[in-house]
């Protein structure tokens, strides 16, 4: 298993996002990744568009994807929201992995991507006193 630190690099070719910084999070179970605008189809897709104006690589492109499920996620305020959770591609390390993501508004957040223990468990082992790693 690779080893990976606080926070990462990634990329998401689906979407055209290149080089985002991700916090590494084995308290949150699920990954989720920040929208600027959410909304469900009548024929069980998402219409979203990620990340906000505050972000370099914002685009405003809206992109649509078929909703794996929806489940209920508490916040470390304990409040819970309802979220969407589609299925896409994203680099790191140099390689490959689908992933699952939460769509969400993280704007009041550091980081527009968190990587949960859902995707972690079984890839990589996290040391918490490194970042950006390159292995």
């Amino acid at each position: 298993m690779k080893t990976i630190g606080r926070k990462e690099v990634v990329s998401f070719p689906d979407i055209d996002l290149k080089d985002m910084q991700a916090k590494i999070d084995t308290g949150a179970y699920t990954s989720s990744i920040h929208c600027s605008k959410i909304a469900a189809n009548d024929d069980n897709t998402v219409t979203c568009v990620f990340l906000d104006d505050s972000y370099k690589a914002y685009t405003g492109e809206a992109f649509t994807f078929p909703i794996l499920k929806e489940v209920s996620v508490k916040s470390s305020n304990g409040t819970a929201e309802k979220r969407y959770v589609i299925v896409t591609r994203m680099e790191i390390f140099g390689e490959m992995h689908e992933i699952q993501l939460t769509l969400t508004d993280r704007r009041d957040m550091r980081v527009a991507v968190l990587l949960g223990r859902k995707f972690l468990a079984g890839k990589f082992i996290v040391d918490v006193r490194r970042k950006n790693q390159t292995n």
